[in-house]
């Protein structure tokens, strides 16, 4: 057991260091993605007029708006922007969050823009263009929208678009259904251009190119491309936004100055740690040997949770901040109810080894029961929260189940390490 025990921390040291160097940014470069209360920046909310929307499309289109203004301000430079829906009773919000933007002015009027869907076809001599430009075109020398005209077909005859599975192949396609002055359009376009590819954009984005096997009537089509079922469902939405246009108004914005979230992360930063040293001078007092290993795993779990946070990468905010400091005291309330247990169990003059098992053993209902409901709290809180609750309710959830691995794992073998040893005689280590 012990030799096990000895092996698994091996193991468990080398991750930390690892881990360690990680955080520090020595291995694998890389910064902790910033809130914009932390960073600075803007934080901007909009009203969405769904007033000319059946109220069953709502949700996809404000959905298909998200990934237009979000391709929108990734394109205007903004490091790490946020773009979410919101709904409050009957009203649909847009919440566009751009830490370290410089420009907000031309944001907000690039964003104040309605999404617009527009059909192009190839130019006249888009064959000779391709024969002559073969190699611009391989290199990225010549724009492939240099290959296409407009046309007058556009989101305004578009009447729907949705995900179907094609009975024959069994993968996804995107449906498309146009009204009746588009469907003539649609018609003479599709019956002058066979065999050759139909572009279609977004806000002069090319995100789909397909190629017109014959002349389609009826006001029908489909767009097929081995699609991945997300993929997909994403471009259905982003034609969607496109046909159906929303106007959005500017009701809030609040801007965050650099020099104000560097003082707030300052100050965050300054609170957990004078926390952490107050829990580990308390542990250390009131449970000794116990407590210098239950330090030992606290200081594994930060490193841990901090490599996780950077790695997938979470958004610190300061409500992030808060939730990660209150799961490092969740981390440690795991450890006084085990350890509390064990001098129980050590009244009884069992085996040392016996009351390690049995500490932890029985004082895991009540850490899974405590921590499960916590958990609980947090999901609710993410899927129904604004931006700044998911940011408290992800760092806070993240970090319980981070901290039962530790107090569990971490802390448990460490203390297998000591059975059979001399320092388990000595009374004044464990009580």
């Amino acid at each position: 057991m012990k030799i096990k025990s000895y092996l698994i921390l091996v193991g468990i040291l080398g991750i930390v260091v690892i881990c360690a160097l990680f955080d520090l940014s020595i291995l694998f470069p890389r910064s902790f993605k910033l809130g914009l209360d932390l960073q600075g920046g803007s934080h901007l909310v909009y009203q969405a007029d769904l007033s000319k929307i059946d109220q069953n499309d709502w949700s996809s289109t404000m959905e298909g708006l998200r990934d237009v203004i979000e391709r929108r301000v990734n394109l205007f430079g903004v490091g790490e922007p946020i773009v979410q829906t919101e709904k409050i009773a009957n009203n649909w919000r847009l919440i566009v969050e751009l830490p370290g933007v410089k420009n907000i002015d031309e944001a907000i009027k690039m964003i104040g823009q309605t999404p617009y869907l527009e059909f192009r076809e190839p130019k006249p001599n888009y064959d000779e263009l391709i024969e002559q430009n073969q190699d611009k075109i391989e290199s990225g020398e010549m724009k492939i929208d240099e290959l296409f005209q407009p046309t007058e077909l556009n989101g305004r005859y578009l009447k729907r678009a949705e995900v179907k599975i094609n009975p024959t192949t069994h993968e996804p396609v995107v449906s498309l259904q146009f009204d009746k002055e588009g469907s003539k359009i649609f018609e003479d376009l599709t019956s002058r251009n066979i065999n050759k590819p139909l572009a279609i954009y977004i806000d002069n984005v090319l995100i789909s190119a397909p190629v017109v096997r014959e002349k389609i009537s009826g006001g029908k089509a489909q767009i097929s491309g081995h699609f991945k079922l997300q993929e997909a469902q994403k471009l259905a939405r982003n034609l969607s936004a496109g046909a159906l246009p929303v106007p959005i108004k500017l009701i809030s914005r609040e801007t965050v100055g650099p020099t104000l979230g560097a003082i707030s992360l300052q100050e965050s930063l300054k609170a957990g740690i004078i926390g952490f040293l107050a829990i580990i001078i308390f542990m250390i007092i009131f449970y000794r040997l116990p407590g210098v290993l239950a330090s030992l795993s606290l200081i594994i779990y930060v490193i841990f949770a901090l490599a996780i946070f950077k790695f997938i990468p979470v958004t610190l905010t300061l409500a992030g901040v808060a939730g990660f400091i209150l799961s490092i005291g969740m981390a440690i309330d795991a450890n006084v109810l085990i350890f509390s247990r064990m001098r129980e169990e050590r009244k009884s003059e069992k085996p040392f080894e016996r009351v390690i098992e049995d500490g932890f053993s029985r004082a895991w209902p009540s850490i899974r029961d405590s921590n499960v409901t916590t958990l609980i709290v947090a999901l609710i809180l993410f899927g129904l929260g604004s931006s700044f609750v998911k940011g408290f309710a992800l760092t806070l959830g993240l970090g319980i189940l981070i901290s039962l691995f530790s107090a569990i794992f971490i802390t448990k073998n460490f203390l297998r390490c000591f059975v059979n040893t001399r320092f388990e005689k000595w009374e004044i280590l464990w009580k």
